[in-house]
């Protein structure tokens, strides 16, 4: 299991909530929350911008896979 942390719920309004410390934030502005039992899973909308995407991710750190070499060159493309 990972890190835990005891946290306090409160009202806002007629809607409970609870605050996320640090160490859980979740990246971007938007989260989608689903119950699964008696638990609750939160996680992070990622929206479908490659390039916000790409920074998302950690950088590469394993071998880069080998090129065939013998396969032709892609051809240009009008669009």
């Amino acid at each position: 299991m990972g890190a835990e942390r005891h946290v306090k719920l409160f009202r806002n309004g007629r809607n409970q909530a609870v605050r996320i410390p640090v160490e859980f934030e979740l990246p971007g502005d938007e989260a989608v929350m689903r119950r699964e039992g008696d638990k609750l899973v939160i996680e992070p909308v990622y929206k479908s911008d490659l390039v916000d995407w790409l920074r998302s991710q950690e950088p590469w750190q394993g071998p880069f896979p080998d090129l065939d070499e013998t396969q032709p060159a892609p051809e240009d493309v009008e669009l």
